[in-house]
Formats: C-alpha cells, sequence, structure tokens
C-alpha cells in the first residue's frame, strides 16, 4: 500500500491546514507524524491491520466530506466483523493519531507567535504590551497601574477532580514528540540531525504504540499531587518568574519615571490534597503529606538553581571590591575550600546551599541530591533565604555587573517570593452538609443544643455568632466523637500544625461548597475556633479565609442576601477587618449549568457578580471573586481571555481566582511556552478588566438586561423540563451515554457521584458534561437556548435585532453565543441518534431524543439568525477545519464505543471490551480537547 495510516490525499488532510504558506507547516508535521504513525502499526500488528485501519479511515473520510451514505455503511460492516484484537488496534490507532493532531497544532501555536514576534508586528490580543497599549490609548494614568500591581493578585488554581484521561506516562511521549517537532523548528538541521530526529519521533511513537493507554487502578490523591507537581517542574519553576521579569522589565521601559517592583501577585494554587467534598480519601495524612511533597519540589528546584549560580558567579575579589553585606555573607560559609578563598559569590552560595538543604531536611526529611560542604543552620523562613539572594544582587549592581543579576539569580528571587517554602497554597473544601454534622455534634456534646439542624436560620445565626465570641471551647478530650466529627477536626487541627511550620500562605482558605445561607459560614468559623483557627473575644479574628461557594441557580440567586446578612453581624464583620477587609466569594459554574442550563447559569452568574460588586463596596469591603469554572462550555470553559473581560464592571479590581481542571491543565501547562502564553493572557485580561471599562461600553444596558431576564426564565423552564420533569429522563441518560463505564474509568480518586444515587442531582458535574461530549451532543452546553429565543420571538416579534445589537455590542452575550457556536459545531446528531438506539425502550428513546434533536436545531436556527452566520463558526475557519478534520478519526471511535458498550451491558465477560470502551473515551476526549 502506497500510502500510510492518516497520510492520504490532500482532500483528506487530518487536521487545520489550508493551502497558504503559514499552515504549510502544520501540514507537514501531521503528515510526518500520520507517516510514522501508520509505519508503527504495520510494523507491529501486520500489513492485514495496517489495511483494515486504511479502510476504515477513508471510508469515514468519503462519508464526511461527501456525505456518502454507502461510505458509512461500508465503515460500519468493516468495523462490525472484526475480531476483537483488531478492534483494539484500530481504537488505539486512530485515538494516537488524533493525540498526536494535537502536539502539532499546539506546536503550530507556538510557531505562529513566534514568527509573529519575529517579524516586529503589532503585539497579540492578549499579550501584556497590548493591554500596556489599551491603557494608553484609554488615557488610563500610570497611577492607577501602580495601585492595580500593588494590590493584584491572579491566581490560576489547580483542582483535585481531573477529566484528564492522560496517563502521566503518555503525557511524557508526547512531550517528547512535542520537543523534536519544536527542535526542527528552531535550527536548521543537518541531513544526519534530519535522519537523527526522524528516528528518535520513530522511536517515540513506537514507545507509544507499546504503553499502555490505561491506568489499571484509579489514581490515589497522592497520585494526584504528584501530577500537580509535574507542572511546576515543566513550566510554573521556569515561566512564572520570567512572566514577572517581562513585566517588570516592560513597565520600566514604558514609565521609566516610576520605580517598578512587582509584588508576588500571580500564584498558582491548588485543591489537590485539600478538597474534601464528596471524597473520603482526603485525610489529615493525605494533606500533610500534599504540602511536604509539595515542599521538597520547591526545595529541589532552589537547590538546583544554587547550585547552577555556583557555576556562573566565580567572580574574584581580587579584581573589584565588593559590598560589605556580600562579604559578610561569605565570611559566614561554611565553605573553607583554599580554591574558592577569594570568590565570595561561590562561598556565599555555598553557604545559602546548606542552609536550603538543612531547611529541606528539618522541614521535609528530604535529602538535597547533591550534598553541602558542611552542616548549616536551617532558614527560619523563606524570608531569610530571599534576603541572602537580594544581598548577592545587590553585591552585583554595585560593582556594575547588573546584568548578572538580572538573569538565573533575578529568577531564582521571584521564585522564592512566589513559591516559599510551600510550593502553592492549598485550599480546604468541605461541603456545608458535613460542617452542620460536625458543628451539631460538638453543641450537643457541649450541652449547648441538643438538636442544631432543627434550628432556623435565625437561630443558628445568633447561637454560632455567641459561640464565636465565647472563649470557652466546645470540645472536650474526653468523648469520642463520631468517625467523621474527629475527621473534620483532624484535618483543622493538621491545618494549624502546617501554617505554624511552613507559614500561614501555606493554608490559606477554607472553602464551603452548597452554600445556601449565612449559617453556613459561621459554622466553619466555629470549627476554626475550636482548633485554634480563630481569636474568640468581643473583635475576634481569625487566621484563615472563609470563602462560601454559590453553586446552584438558587444559591446564586440567595448570594447578595446572604452576603449582607453576615456584613450586618458584628462578629463577621470583626471577622472580616482581621483579614484586612478582604472577602473572598466562589462562583460554581459546573453545578449552575447542571442545575439550570447553560444559558440561566451564565446570567444568573453575572447578575450576582453586579450585586455582589455593589454590595461590597456599600459595606467597603475589598472582594475576590473565585471563578469555578471547567474544561468544556457546559462546565464555564471557554476562552480565559474573553471570559475575563465579560466580567461586569467592578467584578475583577484587580483580583481574581479561576480553576484550571481536568485535561485543561495538560493542554495549558505541560508545555512550558504554551504555559507561558496562558499565564501571560489571565494576567493582561485581569488588567485590562481592572482598568478598562470594557463591559459596560454596551449600549442602554436595560433593554438588553431585560431581554436576558426573559430568555434566561424560558430557557430554564426548557432546560428543567426536559432534564428534571421528563419522566425517564434519568433512563435515558443512563442508557444514551456511557456514564457507567466512565464511572469505572480510572482517572481521578473521586467518586462520580456525591451519594450512591442515581439521580442528576446527586451526579458531579464532570461526568454528566464528560458523558455528553462522549456521545456528541453537547446538551449542557447549549440546551434551553432554542426554544426560549422561539417563545421569546413570538411576545416580542422585532426582537431579533435587539437580540443581533445584544450580540454585537454586549461582551457578556458575544461570549455566551461564542462559545455556544463552538460547542454545536463539535456536535453530530447522526452520531448521537446511534448511542440513543442503546436505550431499551424505544418509546423513551424516541421521544427523548426527539425533543434533543428539535431542540438543536432550533437552536442553531436562531443562533445562526443573531450572529449573522450562515454556518457555525463562520468568522473563525482554522477552527472549522480543526474540527471537521477531526470528526473522519472520532466517527469510528465512536461507531466502535457503541458496539462495545452494547456487548458489555449485555453481559460480555471478555476484559477486551471493556478495555476498548474505555480507550475509545480517551481517544474521542482527545479529539474533542474540552470534553469535561
Amino acid at each position: 500500500m502506497s500510502q500510510t495510516l492518516l497520510n492520504s490525499a490532500p482532500s483528506a488532510a487530518p487536521l487545520a491546514v489550508d493551502d497558504s504558506d503559514k499552515d504549510g507547516p502544520l501540514r507537514d508535521d501531521i503528515r510526518l507524524l500520520g507517516r510514522l504513525l501508520g509505519d508503527t502499526v504495520r510494523e507491529q500488528e501486520g500489513d492485514e491491520v495496517f489495511g483494515v485501519i486504511e479502510r476504515v479511515r477513508q471510508a469515514s473520510v468519503r462519508f464526511n466530506r461527501d456525505d456518502d451514505a454507502s461510505a458509512g455503511r461500508e465503515m460500519a460492516e468493516i468495523l462490525n466483523g472484526l475480531p476483537r484484537d483488531t478492534v483494539m488496534s484500530v481504537v488505539r490507532a486512530f485515538s494516537y493519531f488524533l493525540h498526536l493532531a494535537n502536539i502539532a497544532e499546539d506546536q503550530h501555536h507556538i510557531r505562529r507567535n513566534r514568527e509573529h514576534a519575529m517579524a516586529g508586528s503589532p503585539p497579540r490580543e492578549g499579550t501584556l504590551p497590548h493591554a500596556l497599549d489599551r491603557l494608553e490609548q484609554a488615557g488610563v494614568d500610570t497611577g492607577k497601574l501602580a495601585e492595580f500591581v500593588r494590590h493584584a493578585l491572579v491566581s490560576p488554581v489547580l483542582t483535585a477532580h481531573p477529566t484528564e484521561v492522560q496517563r502521566k506516562s503518555i503525557l511524557g511521549l508526547e512531550h517528547k514528540v512535542a520537543a523534536l517537532l519544536d527542535a526542527r523548528d528552531r535550527s536548521r538541521l543537518t541531513p544526519e540531525e534530519a535522519a537523527e530526529n526522524d528516528e528518535a519521533l520513530q522511536a517515540a511513537i513506537l514507545t507509544l504504540w507499546r504503553t499502555r493507554m490505561l491506568r489499571p487502578q484509579r489514581l490515589a490523591v497522592i497520585d494526584e499531587v504528584k501530577n500537580g507537581i509535574s507542572y511546576y517542574t515543566d513550566t510554573f519553576f521556569t515561566e512564572l518568574p520570567k512572566l514577572y521579569c517581562r513585566f517588570e522589565d516592560l513597565l520600566c521601559r514604558r514609565y521609566p519615571e516610576h520605580e517598578w517592583e512587582l509584588p508576588a501577585f500571580f500564584r498558582i494554587g491548588s485543591w489537590i490534597g485539600g478538597d474534601r467534598d464528596g471524597n473520603p480519601f482526603v485525610t489529615a495524612p493525605i494533606l500533610r503529606e500534599a504540602v511536604r511533597r509539595q515542599s521538597a519540589a520547591a526545595f529541589d528546584h532552589y537547590l538546583t538553581e544554587i547550585h547552577e549560580l555556583g557555576g556562573e558567579l566565580p567572580l574574584s575579589k581580587l579584581l573589584h571590591d565588593i559590598a560589605p553585606g556580600l562579604a559578610e555573607l561569605a565570611a559566614r560559609s561554611p565553605d573553607t575550600s583554599p580554591h574558592r578563598e577569594d570568590e565570595p559569590f561561590r562561598r556565599a552560595l555555598s553557604g545559602v546551599y546548606a542552609r536550603t538543604a538543612a531547611t529541606a531536611r528539618q522541614l521535609d526529611r528530604h535529602e538535597a541530591l547533591r550534598h553541602a560542604v558542611a552542616e548549616a543552620e536551617p532558614y527560619a523562613s523563606s524570608a531569610e533565604l530571599l534576603a541572602d539572594l537580594e544581598v548577592m544582587a545587590s553585591a552585583l549592581k554595585a560593582m556594575g555587573a547588573a546584568k548578572l543579576a538580572n538573569g538565573r539569580l533575578r529568577r531564582l528571587i521571584k521564585a522564592v517570593q512566589v513559591f516559599g517554602f510551600h510550593l502553592a497554597p492549598i485550599d480546604l473544601r468541605q461541603n456545608s452538609d458535613v460542617h452542620e454534622r460536625t458543628v451539631a455534634e460538638l453543641l450537643a456534646v457541649a450541652g449547648r443544643c441538643t438538636d442544631y439542624k432543627a434550628l432556623s436560620e435565625d437561630e443558628r445565626i445568633a447561637l454560632l455568632a455567641k459561640e464565636i465570641g465565647y472563649p470557652r471551647p466546645l470540645r472536650s478530650p474526653f468523648h469520642s466523637y463520631s468517625e467523621e466529627t474527629a475527621g473534620e477536626l483532624a484535618i483543622l487541627d493538621t491545618a494549624r500544625e502546617i501554617r505554624r511550620t511552613y507559614g500561614p500562605a501555606a493554608l490559606p482558605t477554607c472553602i464551603i461548597s452548597k452554600t445556601d445561607g449565612a449559617s453556613d459560614l459561621l459554622e466553619v468559623a466555629l470549627l476554626l475556633k475550636e482548633t485554634g483557627l480563630l481569636t474568640p473575644g468581643a473583635e475576634p479574628a481569625m487566621a484563615m479565609n472563609i470563602v462560601p461557594l454559590f453553586e446552584t441557580i438558587g444559591d446564586l440567586q440567595q448570594a447578595p442576601a446572604t452576603m449582607e446578612r453576615l456584613f450586618t453581624l458584628p462578629n463577621w464583620r470583626s471577622l472580616v477587618r482581621s483579614r484586612g477587609d478582604e472577602q473572598e466569594v466562589m462562583l460554581g459554574y459546573s453545578d449552575s449549568n447542571k442545575d439550570g442550563g447553560f444559558l440561566t447559569s451564565g446570567w444568573e452568574l453575572y447578575k450576582a457578580e453586579i450585586e455582589l460588586a455593589k454590595l461590597f463596596a456599600r459595606h467597603k469591603v475589598r472582594m475576590r471573586l473565585f471563578h469555578g469554572r471547567g474544561g468544556s462550555v457546559g462546565r464555564g470553559g471557554g476562552p480565559s481571555y474573553q471570559a475575563i473581560l465579560a466580567q461586569p464592571v467592578g467584578a475583577v479590581s484587580g483580583q481574581i481566582r479561576i480553576t484550571e481542571q481536568g485535561e485543561v491543565i495538560a493542554s495549558k501547562y505541560s508545555n512550558p511556552e504554551v504555559g507561558r502564553r496562558n499565564l501571560e493572557v489571565l494576567t493582561a485580561a485581569t488588567l485590562e478588566a481592572t482598568l478598562l471599562d470594557v463591559e459596560n461600553n454596551v449600549e442602554p444596558a436595560e433593554g438588553f438586561y431585560a431581554a436576558m431576564e426573559r430568555l434566561s426564565q424560558l430557557a430554564f423552564e426548557s432546560y428543567r423540563g426536559l432534564v428534571y420533569e421528563t419522566p425517564g429522563f434519568t433512563q435515558y441518560f443512563r442508557q444514551a451515554t456511557p456514564i457507567s463505564e466512565i464511572s469505572t474509568l480510572n482517572i481521578g480518586s473521586r467518586p462520580a457521584s456525591r451519594t450512591k444515587s442515581d439521580r442528576i442531582e446527586d451526579l458531579r458535574a464532570i461526568p454528566w458534561v464528560f458523558s455528553w461530549a462522549q456521545c456528541r451532543l453537547m446538551l449542557p452546553g447549549w440546551y434551553g437556548f432554542g426554544s426560549a429565543v422561539e417563545a421569546w420571538l413570538k411576545e416580542e416579534p422585532n426582537g431579533l435585532e435587539l437580540l443581533q445589537r445584544m450580540h454585537r455590542a454586549w461582551p457578556f452575550f458575544r461570549m455566551l453565543l461564542s462559545n455556544m457556536d463552538m460547542v454545536l459545531a463539535k456536535s453530530d446528531l447522526a452520531i448521537a441518534s446511534r448511542y440513543a438506539e442503546l436505550v431499551d425502550d424505544a418509546e423513551l428513546r424516541e421521544r427523548i431524543f426527539g425533543c434533543i434533536r428539535d431542540e438543536w436545531q432550533l437552536t442553531k436556527r436562531h443562533l445562526l439568525a443573531i450572529m449573522g452566520q450562515s454556518d457555525f463558526l463562520a468568522e473563525n475557519p482554522l477552527l472549522v477545519r480543526s474540527i471537521r478534520n477531526r470528526f473522519p478519526y472520532m466517527d469510528p471511535l465512536n461507531h466502535v464505543q457503541i458496539e462495545l458498550i452494547r456487548r458489555h451491558r449485555g453481559g460480555s465477560t471478555d476484559d477486551r471490551v471493556k478495555r476498548g470502551v474505555l480507550m475509545s473515551i480517551n481517544g474521542v476526549a482527545a479529539g474533542l480537547r474540552n470534553s469535561g
């Protein structure tokens, strides 16, 4: 066969390419990787298996390109007649191609960004130079910019419930492929070097083919901790300090009249090891070990950089006078080698290394890879290490060697400022129901209230407010508490010890899931008091932030009233003052979407932000919003830059936290260059959203808001009518999606549901969205919009023009429609109808799928009319080609998945059937990229 796997005629080009020169390298990379994968399959599996895969691919391409029904039947006949082992090879081949295509696409983005920068073109949207240009054009003075820098906080938070179905071993091999492609870009290779590169690529792809795709066991929490730490090694340790240095240099060049030294305003946060909501495996020992491992990783980085600095700074005091501070630092060093007697920087660094190694040993029982020259006293805090490094930087500048201070040493100083001895602040999160049960038991045992759960909200608030002020503890050392209560108290006792050991920044926050009233926050305040993290009295003060998480539609609507009630309580206002008059509020995108649908979730989040901003301003409390966004649009995902700029005025105010979840973490941060770009986007967007009146620059908002309110009401009725009020819907969902199979996929430590229940209400948002993505419906990202617009236009016959104006002028509405546009482009009703055939009850199947099909058609028609498009993604042809050219490689995976699910549910005991289902889930997720 002359053509190799996934590398055939131009009409079957496998990814987003066109005939322009700028996309030629992408086309070349795709064909190279497709050829090498095809060669590997033929070599490892034989010509017959390779031929089957090629026939399936060609039939699928014809079916998608020409809408050739006979080609679709041909593909189905081939796949249905295959032996089990050949089916496995087909699934693996198409899955790996989609993974390799993603690598090529990412590399092309890096290539285009570099070419753009080298050409001296104007800065691109989402970069810091572009943001500063916009501020200058808007006449924002440097005083406001300096104020932003002083109070800013930008924090992406890595979360502990992944939808990343890839093993780290697979990701590591894919990183190797990316690095080899990158090497081809950055230098002209000799024929011999090119051949070596080809051989290395072939070896990497062969290793991929021979590496187990799936995990044999579910991840433990500590496995998740290790995975999270790997992104620091890959990206954050190098790229975050570079971002700080670049931003400082930009500010100094543009505004030389000011002195710019950025505080550590950009911090990576984490929930991994601290998120207990529905995860019984996160315990006090796990939390302690998570912090220890994080700290050890930070010390490894510091020790490596200090060692490298020793090689870079062999400067002799015989050639230049040295500053007194450096002389003193060198004199304190245990390094007595005569060979370094005249080298004060090296001697000082030997001492810094020895003290850092001693600190790692004392805090983490962690031994440095390279032994120190001698024993030394540990640092009491990261501030002491920072002070020693700054002594060396000052000495270099004083001797006219500022260039040496501005390289590795400057980046290390920034790293210590940001990461400290704890690496990343871990949030503690727990469900309000657990707090309620814990407090109820404490109060009952202490004789303060025999039935706390029976109290009204007002009665709870009054009781808790008093207890926070009493110095007398409720907890008795003579009572054996329930396992749940003992576990909650142990977590907070451990948090107190960790904060004492590593500093307050290690564990700054307690987050309360399912917050629906002021008493939920007061309960946590009481628990903090009982564990020594809150000082009681007339003016109580707390050591940690208490953050409500408003998740459902009702909770979002009630959020301003909840916070108003808290701020009017003297005890709570005192607690907020103790935290610098700053209060964080978290908003849940995923569960609000599952509760009320895409449109209503987005609108209620937006309204809550507006009202909360007004409320906080009235009470003179600085608000920080924490956005619980997922990877997919159905969980609040989408482009971060547009999402931040679409926030209502006053909602950002220089501070923002955003969750980063699942496969999004790997796609954003596993590659250093891609990671640096994403970090910069978050910074630039926060800067613009804070200092520019982006969202308020719209036509009269009253008409927009009224229309949006009515659309939301109608969409809510439509969505709830299907998901929660249609008889048999739960059965349909359970049978027409791979939810039960996804629940067995070893992609994280957390159970798929909060309780042992089949109810949609109890299902976590991640598997809910992930399941709809697998069957190519993406229902959480669009359902209800079509019916809402249809009904509203009957009420407002001339309303289309208003909706079109809203799309043109209102960033929030434009972002909603843009995300829906992308989701619908990735959906496929024909494939979804095949999954519907898995439903046993024919009447139920036709009734519910008929509703979904009709709503999809309505949504498409109205969306395109409002956006003024003839088809999906009309203004993004590159993404159109990327999506459509993936379909021929995803369709066979969906077909195989459906057939294997049918056999698996039919009682097949062949382990290959189950593995085939799970591998197909992996491949479809790779093709969609933002599926969960």
